[in-house]
């Protein structure tokens, strides 16, 4: 081997290298930045479209299917999704996950340009923009005040506090919620409008006309220049009521006569509570692509400094920090890698029964671990759950080669060779073995990481750590522990039989495993004269372990106790804000007692598109050690309370879940017909009551909304000279209320000046059409006329929103799942949905969760497939024989049985984190086989012995070595098997996986694997033998 015995010719060369990795590694470390996930920029663009004063209906028809069909033209695209509600289209275009968002960007704006004639002339500019799965808050502050007004307390916070949060590096914006903004209102008196025969519109074409600053120019002496301008804005809010806005009969009329201005807030139309009380809330987001652990630090830091600022009576308070969960799951696997290694270790120095030999395979782990930061700096990864879970999984893998290369020297020295000799000839003789073990755990990881789809990119980060750190363990084995080997002399090796203390009792347990070792030479020998039984009960255990695979129910990914969940919630649907405030109150109520809750904070109507029925209640859990119970038990119980209140539609979801994506179970209702969807969907919401463990079920178009229609005679309002846009000029800005100027306030901010109808006329549609509109006649006098007299009323309802996924209208059951996997969840729902009995044009499909899963599954599917391939080629090339490989490959399927039952054992899921333990057991489970066969080979080239005797001598020599490296393994991985702390439970079934698998398929392989070899050595012999026809008749039997 060139490596080790260049390192051992030159220590110092050796040692610089290592050093040079290690301080490579520690700076790289130094720049990574922090995160709970890895950032996987996802390509879905959304185009929203304004379109004011049209029904959902209009917008679909005008807007949302032209948008689409431009939208669907697009080359990547997956999923066309549009969501049509009043005034407003949104489509969402999901794309391929290979494309680039800023590229399908770009051409989404130029597919929409060249449509934009086709789109009605009142359409707004879309907006075209990329959807960031980040945008929820990363933190929100909540400011309280025991003396201010609401009012004040709001112009405070817009003002100082929030300006202040707003310049922190990396916040991206701040949504004030719950504020009273101040507003001067100017509620209009249509009586005395009338008297005087002024309609609204003269009303506020007079404000528009007096309430202006503006430049008039400049004035120029002959040294110099001055500007000039008209001020009409007045310095207090109260003397708008003095501001004359017409003239009738030449007398003047000031806007005091007509209307009554006050200095007040705006309408209400969001909330936030903390913990019951009335607050502000501020929910900081962050930028894209900021570091959220970041962010929140700074976040703090500058809360901090507001508070120092505060009067004593107004309290900020941090009632939200999304980086709690990440910190405290970094901090978790960072445990299990420490705790990991110190395991693998000890388990090390229990074979090995001496220090030095433990410090030389153990150093190996530092050095690895630490350089595994360079790829991840140069890569552009960041510090996650993701890479530091494939650190604290590799502890196992990064000292098996030390191991295995240590125990041949320290063979090689019981034998009586010196430590230069020893050293170099143990390297050399296991270097091809350990170089092909390295080489088949890289052909697994490579493939993860090239996964396609959502998994791949992000297990990608996983499977490059895994493969660079797997890379620098094998470089550390071939160059430092030679080296360490050969200068730092073990004393330890030939004292035996003279130690004390603890070394004695290791040497006892040492030579118990070596009186084993023999034993395990007559299991061989036996299994090699039955080897049909041995072959057929390897048969029988792999095919109860599909058996138990297949028992075994599927899911995404584990769910996780995160201390924190959201409630959210939908009051009916023609429910003012008083009435969803006063249902956000009994829940309040129904969970005041429950101890385990530590804070909660309200909203409704936050968001972009938060209505004043829409609210979300964030319930924040003490931490997992200060509580008895469970999250999910918790959940149980406010879900069992809250289904006592009437009038609402609630659902318990994942912190920052956003819209559809918020629940698990999506079943997809498509169709053309409005009418018929909604009746199948609530057939099969029906049948969904029917499976236990669906709950919080709820469907898209389920409820209308009741709306007043205003029907205008064409006829009769052409000949009184009043068009339709007149109509609605008037009254948008009486009944909806226009911000038609501003006034500047004390500090220079504009405050809008809005005038409206006042609370009490604006009740009932009959008092709309007492209403009257002024009209100009041609002679330049003004006329009034009645809107009763040319409009009618209509009671109608129509459909909140309407939704299409891939240019057909859809309607969407969604539910979440209490206790039940996903995977079994979607086939109970195939079977109750065919009762469900539909007309031809009409289909189920399910999105979301399931629709990730299945498309998951089938790319892992694929990973699989590549690695045992890859695993073979490599140990092809290795032997130099195509059939030696299938003898080691058989190793693989025991694991399975291993892998399911410690599944069923721990009542995990097939998910996708057990299945990349499945992948990594391909990698894993051919190590111990290619040790044995490869030295088996090695006994019958250069020693000439018989094959049953190399057969059975390669496994009497390999047993502590393989033993060894499995136990390290298992036990590397122990701290994650138990899936203890933060998020464990999302990490535990790969450790479980792995775990369970090594134990089956070491046991296995020591005895199935001989065998296999023997097998496959006589088929190569009579394949030989036919192939030259004649040959040696002798056959050996075994």
């Amino acid at each position: 081997m060139i490596l080790s015995d260049l390192s051992i010719k030159r220590p110092i060369f050796a040692t610089v290298m290592m050093l040079a990795l290690v301080a490579l590694g520690f700076f790289s470390y130094k720049r990574l930045s922090v995160e709970m996930y890895p950032n996987v920029e996802m390509p879905v663009i959304s185009i929203v479209t304004k379109y004011p004063g049209a029904s959902p209906e209009t917008v679909e028809r005008e807007v949302s299917k032209r948008v689409e069909e431009a939208v669907n033209q697009i080359a990547g695209i997956k999923h066309v999704t549009s969501y049509s509600r009043e005034s407003v289209s949104t489509v969402v275009a999901e794309f391929r996950l290979e494309e680039r968002t800023n590229e399908v960007a770009q051409e989404a704006r130029a597919k929409i340009s060249s449509i934009r004639g086709q789109l009605p002339k009142e359409v707004e500019e879309p907006i075209i923009q990329k959807l960031d799965f980040n945008a929820m808050p990363s933190a929100a502050v909540a400011i309280q005040s025991s003396s201010l007004s609401q009012r004040d307390l709001t112009t405070l916070v817009d003002k100082k506090i929030r300006k202040r949060f707003e310049s922190v590096t990396g916040v991206g914006k701040v949504e004030l919620v719950g504020g009273a903004k101040r507003e001067v209102n100017v509620e209009v008196d249509p009586v005395r409008l009338d008297s005087l025969g002024l309609g609204v519109n003269d009303l506020v074409n007079g404000l528009k006309g007096e309430n202006i600053n503006t430049p008039l120019g400049k004035i120029t002496k002959s040294t110099a220049e001055y500007p000039l301008r008209i001020e009409g804005k007045p310095e207090q809010a109260d003397s708008y009521s003095s501001m004359v806005i017409a003239a009738r009969n030449n007398r003047p009329i000031s806007l005091g006569e007509v209307a009554r201005v006050t200095d007040g807030v705006e309408e209400r139309r969001k909330l936030a509570l903390v913990n019951g009380q009335p607050a502000i809330g501020l929910d900081i987001y962050k930028q894209s692509g900021a570091n959220q652990v970041q962010v929140v630090d700074n976040v703090k830091k500058v809360m901090e400094k507001v508070k120092a600022e505060m009067p004593p009576e107004v309290t900020i308070s941090l009632v939200r920090d999304g980086s709690i969960m990440t910190r405290q799951s970094l901090a978790d696997v960072e445990e299990t890698l420490l705790v990991g290694g110190i395991l693998t270790v000890l388990i090390v120095f229990m074979f090995i029964n001496s220090w030095r030999s433990t410090v030389i395979t153990g150093v190996t782990l530092p050095i690895s671990v630490i350089s595994s930061f360079i790829v991840m700096n140069a890569m552009g990864m960041t510090l996650n759950v993701m890479t530091l879970m494939a650190l604290s999984l590799a502890i196992g893998l990064l000292i098996d080669d030390a191991i295995v290369v240590r125990e041949n020297i320290v063979r090689h020295l019981e034998l009586g060779k010196d430590h230069m000799e020893a050293s170099r000839f143990g390297t050399a003789e296991i270097g091809l073995a350990v170089f092909a073990t390295t080489m088949s755990i890289l052909a697994v990881f490579v493939p993860v990481a090239y996964m396609r789809g959502i998994v791949g990119r992000f297990f990608f980060p996983f499977g490059i750590t895994v493969s660079f750190a797997v890379l620098v363990s094998l470089f550390v084995s071939f160059t430092l522990d030679p080296m360490l080997s050969s200068r730092w002399h073990d004393p330890s090796i030939h004292n035996r039989g003279n130690r004390k203390g603890l070394a004695r009792w290791l040497e006892r347990f040492n030579d118990w495993f070596d009186r084993s070792a023999d034993r395990y030479r007559g299991i061989i020998a036996w299994a090699l004269q039955h080897r049909r039984k041995v072959m057929i009960s390897a048969g029988i255990a792999f095919v109860l372990g599909l058996v138990m695979m297949a028992t075994l129910e599927s899911s995404f990914m584990s769910k996780e106790d995160t201390s924190e969940f959201q409630v959210s919630f939908q009051a009916a649907p023609d429910a003012s804000i008083k009435e969803s405030e006063g249902r956000l109150q009994q829940m309040l109520a129904l969970i005041k007692d429950i101890k385990e809750i530590s804070h909660t904070y309200a909203t409704i109507g936050a968001g972009d598109n938060g209505t004043v029925r829409d609210g979300l209640l964030y319930v924040k859990l003490k931490e997992k050690s200060e509580r008895t119970r469970g999250m999910f038990e918790i959940q149980q119980v406010i879900r069992e309370r809250f289904r006592t209140i009437a009038g609402i539609n609630f659902s318990l979801e994942e912190v920052g879940a956003v819209g559809s994506a918020a629940k698990p179970l999506n079943v997809n209702i498509k169709g053309d017909d409005t009418a018929l969807l909604k009746k199948y969907a609530a057939q099969l919401k029906q049948e969904m009551y029917s499976i236990p463990g669906v709950v919080d079920i709820s469907a898209t178009l389920e409820y209308d909304t009741p709306e007043y229609r205003l029907r205008v005679d064409r006829e009769k309002a052409r000949s009184a000279g009043v068009s339709s846009s007149d109509i609605v000029d008037s009254l948008s800005r009486l009944i909806g209320g226009e911000a038609v100027s501003s006034y500047e306030d004390e500090d220079g901010d504009a405050v809008d000046l809005r005038v409206r109808l006042p609370r009490q006329l604006r009740e009932h549609p009959a008092q709309v059409r007492e209403l009257k509109i002024s009209v100009s006649d041609p002679d330049g006098s003004t006329r009034l006329v009645p809107l009763a007299s040319i409009t009618s009323e209509a009671v109608a309802s129509s459909p909140t929103e309407i939704n299409r996924r891939d240019l057909s209208r859809l309607v969407t059951v969604s539910a979440n799942l209490d206790n039940l996997p996903i995977g079994t969840a979607v086939k109970q729902v195939e079977e109750v949905a065919k009762r469900v009995r539909m007309e031809p044009g009409y289909s189920i499909g399910f999105s979301g969760e399931a629709e990730d899963m299945a498309e998951s599954f089938g790319y892992m599917g694929e990973s699989l497939i590549l690695a045992v391939l890859f695993v073979y080629l490599i140990l092809a090339a290795q032997f130099e024989s195509f059939f030696e490989p299938l003898a080691i490959m058989f190793s693989l399927p025991l694991s399975i049985v291993g892998m399911a039952g410690m599944l069923r054992i721990t009542g995990d899921t097939i998910n996708i984190m057990s299945l990349i333990g499945l992948i990594m057991l391909m990698g894993l489970v051919t190590k111990n086989a290619i040790l044995l066969v490869d030295y088996a080979k090695v006994l019958r080239k250069r020693y000439g012995l018989e094959r049953t005797a190399a057969v059975i001598e390669a496994g009497r020599t390999r047993l502590r070595p393989i033993v060894m490296t499995t136990l390290a393994m298992i036990f590397g991985m122990l701290p994650l098997f138990f899936g203890v702390g933060a998020g464990g439970e999302g990490r535990a079934p790969m450790a479980r996986a792995v775990v369970g698998g090594l134990i089956t398929s070491s046991l296995l392989t020591l005895i199935v694997v001989p065998v296999m070899y023997t097998y496959l050595d006589d088929f190569s012999n009579w394949l030989k033998r036919r192939w030259k026809g004649t040959g040696d008749t002798t056959q050996h039997h075994a």
